[in-house]
Formats: structure tokens, C-alpha cells, sequence
């Protein structure tokens, strides 16, 4: 699958589809099974050119295993995953991340979440150049993106919409952002686009100066058909993209 946006945008990197597959691509990287990984890595490694697969025994984890669409596995977080999320619980579990006050504002944001537990046994990351549209449907399109193109994105996703928050910068983790949520958006009748990697734990997998933006199909086709004739081709963002880097 082609991306002009991509092209336009100067992207530094390919987009990446998010697949359900109950085949694993024979090229595909993985965790070992039961190991810790994590999720924003491999997508990563898959905006660099890899294909990587997660299966229920592969996803990094648990937190990486609800993100990817495997289910509520936060029961089997030790000392409690809305403790971990806030205050800790305590020695000999890990330290609190402090990313919410409370264990109960915590517990708040896991009752919101939209938990899926998908029937396929994979979700592969490939890079959507790589993509056979006649053999595989992406769930989600991932685009990594720097201020001036994620700033073109947010406009793009406006452009042929009514209201103004056709786009939305929740709370959560990288592996949500890129995954969950969007997929979940796909099942809107005007899907929005999530803005994501602001989770303090997986900015170290990601260039400092990119974010995630993260759609689901039917809204990818729409901003691709919607590219041309919009302000890309006007001269407020021509003054713009002549300050992006030309992609390698």
C-alpha cells in the first residue's frame, strides 16, 4: 500500500499497518515467549523496515498484552496494576510510576478502557509499503510524525469533517495509542485519529522529536483522498515543508 502522504509529509519513516493475522509472517521478529518487551520498541523497529509479530505468549507485557488487543491481563500485574500505575504497593513489588495521584484515579482509567480481547492469535507490525491490499487489510495505519507534520495530520483530519476534535491526545500508554484505540475509533462511524507516545515509559523507544498518529483504515483513505487540493498544495504549508528534512 502506497501512503502520498507520506511522501508529502516527508516522513522520516514508512507508515506502519497494524494487522490481526491468525498466520505468522515468516520473516516476522518476536519476543521469546513470557520474556519483557516492549510494544513502542517494535513498533520502532517496524517504522525502520522490520516485521514483527506478538502473540498471547509474545506480547512483552501485560500492559503491552491489553494494548495489542489481548485482553484484561491486569489482574495478573503483582501488588496490582493500579497501584504500580500511582503509589506503589509497597517492598518487594515495583516502585510506582506516579502517572496518576491515586490508585483510585488509576482504577478510573482502566474501568475506561476499551478492553478487546481479539479472536486471531497475532498482531503483526509491517511497514505499510509492504502491505498487500488484495491479501491483507490493516486494522490501523500508524504514522510517526514531528511537530510541523503531526501539526499537517491534525489539520488533514479536520479538513472534510464537521466540529473541530477530529482528533483526540488521550491518556495511555504507547501500546494503546498505536493499537487499542484506534482500533477501537474503527468501529465509530466518523473515526477519530489518536495522538500518541506520550507515555513517559516508551519515549526512550521513540526520536525525541516525533509522536504517533495513529488512524484506523476508513479514516486513512479518507485523508489520503483528501491530500490533494487541500492546504498541502497551498503556500502557508509550502513555507513549512521546506524546513523538514528531505527522509532517507
Amino acid at each position: 500500500m502506497e501512503s502520498q502522504l507520506a511522501t508529502r509529509l516527508k516522513l522520516r519513516y514508512s507508515p506502519v499497518a497494524v494487522l490481526f493475522s491468525n498466520e505468522k509472517p515468516a520473516a516476522a521478529i518476536e519476543f521469546a515467549e513470557q520474556k519483557w518487551g516492549c510494544v513502542a520498541a517494535m513498533m520502532t523497529a517496524a517504522m525502520k523496515g522490520r516485521t514483527v509479530a506478538f502473540s498471547r505468549k509474545t506480547f512483552g507485557c501485560l500492559g503491552g498484552g491489553v494494548g495489542l488487543g489481548f485482553g484484561n491481563l491486569y489482574g495478573h500485574f503483582p501488588g496490582g496494576f493500579t497501584q504500580f500505575l500511582s503509589s506503589g504497593s509497597g517492598e518487594g513489588f515495583p516502585p510506582g510510576e506516579a502517572y496518576k495521584k491515586t490508585p483510585e484515579l488509576a482504577q478510573d482509567f482502566v474501568d475506561g478502557l476499551p478492553m478487546t480481547d481479539i479472536p486471531e492469535q497475532f498482531v503483526v507490525f509491517k511497514p505499510l509499503a509492504e502491505v498487500d491490499p488484495a491479501q491483507e487489510e490493516p486494522q490501523v495505519i500508524v504514522f510517526y510524525a514531528n511537530p510541523d507534520q503531526l501539526s499537517a495530520l491534525v489539520v488533514l483530519a479536520n479538513y472534510n469533517r464537521t466540529g473541530s476534535e477530529n482528533v483526540a491526545i488521550p491518556f495511555a500508554s504507547g501500546c494503546q495509542s498505536t493499537c487499542l484505540l484506534p482500533f477501537q475509533e474503527s468501529f465509530q462511524d466518523k473515526p477519530r485519529a489518536i495522538v500518541g507516545m506520550t507515555d513517559i515509559s516508551a519515549r526512550p523507544m521513540i526520536d525525541a522529536d516525533l509522536l504517533s498518529f495513529s488512524v484506523s483504515l476508513s479514516l486513512f483513505k479518507e485523508l489520503e483522498a483528501d491530500a490533494q487540493g487541500s492546504f498541502l498544495d497551498k503556500h502557508a504549508w509550502e513555507k513549512v515543508v521546506k524546513r523538514i528534512p528531505d527522509s532517507k
